[in-house]
């Protein structure tokens, strides 16, 4: 681990202390460490892998773009902001701008969104699995809503990537999509 990777996961784990995932008391450190993992087994940058790390601080704690920018630099700071949502907007809004970004961003930033969806998607299945169906009751979006969302980011991922350009994760996406969305 580079120094710059290793001050991201510092700094993450000091943003998200405290918080938990989602149907969970697992802290939610170990959602951003598996999504830089995932990016650093594929081999890429060290932005991106910082970028794994601090996805979501701007989203979900008090630190803000400029934070990352000041202790990151630009380019980190460019792939974060490019997948933190407007939270002023409502949930469809903000999944169609993902979505849109997915198809039409750049690879780092593709490469990071579905790192990061793949791994909610798979604690996703992990919940229903241990606790049943009512973990839906925990999404500001039902099962329907979903699904749609997780389709739409596997059937654009792909636009404007050559085939050496997709990592095999992609394909792992879209396997857990059609095991948790087809009935």
């Amino acid at each position: 681990m580079s120094q710059l990777t290793e001050k991201a996961k510092e700094f993450s784990e000091k943003a998200h202390q405290g918080q938990s995932r989602k149907n969970s008391d697992v802290p939610y450190i170990t959602h951003p460490i598996r999504v830089a993992k995932r990016l650093e087994e594929a081999g890429f940058s060290e932005e991106l892998i910082c970028a794994g790390y601090l996805h979501d601080v701007v989203e979900d704690t008090p630190y803000d773009i400029e934070d990352i920018k000041k202790l990151f630099g630009e380019r980190v700071a460019t792939l974060v902001l490019a997948h933190t949502e407007d939270k002023t907007k409502t949930w469809k809004e903000r999944k169609q701008h993902t979505i849109d970004t997915i198809k039409n961003g750049e690879k780092e930033v593709k490469y990071l969104i579905v790192a990061d969806k793949l791994d909610n998607l798979l604690s996703l299945e992990k919940d229903l699995k241990e606790q049943g169906v009512h973990v839906w009751n925990n999404f500001n979006a039902g099962i329907e809503q979903q699904a749609w969302y997780n389709r739409s980011i596997a059937e654009n991922m792909f636009v404007g990537l050559n085939d050496d350009e997709v990592p095999s994760y992609f394909h792992e996406f879209e396997k857990a999509v059609h095991r948790v969305f087809t009935s």
